[in-house]
C-alpha cells in the first residue's frame, strides 16, 4: 500500500513558556505530505516527511487546538522561518523519517522508530486502525521532546520566552492499495535525496 499524502496529516502542537509567555503565540505545525509505503501482510510502514513543506499556523487547525488568537502573516513567516533555520536545521537534515512496526500481534499498538535532527529515537503509540475500501487508516497521538532528538528549543530574552520542549503529535494516516500495473521492466524509482534509499515502484 501506498500513503495518500493528500488523505493524511500529522499536526504538532507548539506551547510557549518562560516569564514572557503572554507575549508569545502557541503554534500549530502541521505535515500534508507524509510520504511512503505500508506493507500490512508484514506490520510496518516506512514514511518520511519533507520538513521544508512543513505548514505552520493554518486557521483551521489553530482552532482544532483550541488557540483563540490568530498570528499575523509576518509573524507565521517569521515562525516558520525560524522553525526551519535555527531549529530544524533542514539545510542539514531535510527529511523526517519515521519506521513502524506493530508492537504486538494482539494490541493495536504501534513500536515507532523516528529519525529527526540526526537522531532516531523508538517510542510505543497507542493506535486506532480503521479498514477502509481499499485501504487503511491509523490514527493516533503522541508527546515527545525536542531535546530528545537533540534539537534546543527556540528561546529569546535568555529564555524568558520560549518555546516548550515538550511537544503533542496527533497524526492520521491514510494508504491505498497500489494498483496492478503490467510491468514493463521500467524503473519507476525516485531517489528522495542522497541520505534516503530510493523509493521503487512497478
Amino acid at each position: 500500500m501506498r500513503i495518500d499524502p493528500q488523505r493524511s496529516l500529522v499536526v504538532v502542537e507548539v506551547r510557549r513558556a518562560g516569564a514572557l509567555a503572554r507575549l508569545g503565540h502557541d503554534h500549530v505545525v502541521a505535515s500534508h505530505d507524509v510520504e511512503g509505503f505500508l506493507a500490512l501482510a508484514e506490520g510496518r510502514a516506512d514514511m518520511y516527511v519533507a520538513l521544508d513543506r512543513l505548514a505552520v499556523d493554518e486557521p483551521a487547525l489553530r482552532s482544532e487546538a483550541g488557540f483563540d488568537t490568530q498570528p499575523t502573516s509576518d509573524a507565521v513567516a517569521g515562525t516558520r522561518r525560524n522553525m526551519l533555520e535555527k531549529v530544524l536545521g533542514t539545510e542539514r537534515f531535510p527529511f523526517a523519517l519515521i519506521r513502524v512496526a506493530r508492537a504486538d500481534a494482539g494490541r493495536p499498538d504501534l513500536s515507532v522508530a523516528i529519525t529527526l535532527h540526526g537522531a532516531t529515537r523508538a517510542f510505543e503509540i497507542p493506535a486506532q486502525i480503521e479498514t477502509l475500501p481499499r485501504g487503511i487508516a491509523v490514527s493516533g497521538r503522541m508527546t515527545f521532546k525536542q531535546t530528545d532528538f537533540g534539537i534546543a528549543p527556540f528561546s529569546v530574552f535568555g529564555g524568558a520566552l520560549r518555546v516548550e520542549d515538550r511537544l503533542d503529535l496527533r497524526f492520521r494516516i491514510l494508504a491505498t492499495e497500489i494498483g496492478n500495473r503490467p510491468h514493463t521492466g521500467d524503473s519507476h524509482c525516485r531517489p528522495i535525496s542522497s541520505t534516503i534509499e530510493q523509493k521503487c515502484t512497478t
